[in-house]
């Protein structure tokens, strides 16, 4: 059988299993079965916390002119990184109902305190970052209570999960798509791989899946691999700017998805060749104190070298930095200010 046979064979069992298993209260499920085809629906979901912090979360929900998959698009995260929120924007006024099959559930941005806030990572309302609030509580501080409407309304419809991401406002990476392995749902994962490798990312990182199903996932898209669906993630953009490139690239992503999904046509080209990372090493920070390093995101770095160095106020030295292993950088801090324990550097090591 083809990898796209398979793949679509995979997809109708899930649509089959989730017929019975939706819950009648759920507010989006009930929103798909009711709207008439080829419709767009938007929505505000309002959330308040014991702290007197409210927020609402926006969906979009976009019912194809014939019966199909659900796939979840996920954006803003983190409200700091702009090229995922704009790629979303453009795909949402260019994207024809009556040319889809099957669903699509648009959250364009996920954390808007965050994205109005101007604040990296964390939602200023409550100090939480969503994207380590999954599966999240249901009394919790607005952010928890996101990330448990998610875990619990969205992720359940859904066939497969794309959770779009960039670099933050200290964050300097190379573009690139990555899924978990997750040995114990091997069709789920095998064709997350499909889709990572067809998505029009020239880099794609295969990341270890190391939880059980008992503990917190943490994040978005690990959220949904641990409840069984296909979850991917694009990371493009970088130092809290919009790259028109970075805009590009997940928007086209987004397409050749749909596309290897047979739910929207697409002509876009793929790059023709793909870098393969299968393993990963990190370089956490040492030392609190003030980086200076040369190197950039898509360096090719070598085990042992001095990839930078950490001092204090003064302009003291506190610690060189070498790096443990061989190979590319996918990210790193790209400013000045560290902090101890953070990770100061993701080097991806390709797949021979």
């Amino acid at each position: 059988m083809r990898k796209k046979e398979y793949l679509h064979h995979y997809l109708s069992w899930m649509t089959f299993c989730l017929v019975f298993s939706m819950n009648a209260q759920n507010t989006i499920s009930y929103e798909i079965s009711q709207l008439p085809a080829a419709t767009i629906s938007k929505n505000n979901v309002e959330f308040k916390d014991s702290l007197d912090n409210s927020t609402n979360l926006p969906i979009v929900v976009i019912k194809g002119k014939e019966v199909g998959n659900t796939l979840t698009i996920l954006a803003g995260v983190h409200g700091y990184e702009y090229p995922p929120i704009i790629a979303v924007q453009e795909f949402l006024k260019e994207i024809e109902p009556e040319k889809l099959k099957g669903n699509l559930i648009v959250i364009p941005i996920a954390n808007k305190a965050s994205f109005y806030g101007r604040s990296p990572f964390k939602n200023p309302q409550d100090e939480v970052n969503l994207n380590n609030a999954f599966p999240g509580k249901l009394d919790g501080t607005v952010t928890e209570r996101i990330a448990h409407y998610i875990t619990q309304n969205i992720i359940p419809i859904s066939d497969v999960f794309l959770d779009i991401h960039g670099g933050d406002a200290s964050e300097d990476l190379i573009p690139f798509v990555c899924y978990y392995n997750n040995e114990a749902k091997s069709k789920a994962t095998a064709n997350a791989k499909l889709l990572s490798e067809s998505s029009g990312f020239p880099n794609v990182v295969s990341y270890p899946y190391n939880i059980k199903d008992n503990e917190p996932a943490k994040y978005a898209f690990k959220q949904a691999v641990q409840d069984g669906k296909i979850g991917i993630s694009f990371e493009a953009g970088a130092l809290g700017n919009v790259q028109e490139e970075a805009v590009r690239l997940n928007k086209n992503g987004i397409y050749q998805v749909l596309k290897q999904l047979e739910m929207y046509p697409s002509e876009i080209d793929l790059p023709k060749k793909l870098v393969k990372y299968n393993n990963q090493a990190y370089i956490k920070v040492p030392v609190t104190g003030i980086l200076y390093s040369e190197l950039r995101a898509g360096d090719t770095v070598y085990k042992g070298q001095v990839v930078g160095h950490i001092t204090n106020e003064y302009g003291e030295v506190l610690k060189k930095i070498r790096t443990p292993e061989t190979g590319t950088i996918l990210y790193k801090i790209g400013t000045p200010p560290v902090n101890q324990g953070e990770t100061l550097m993701c080097i991806g090591i390709p797949l021979e």
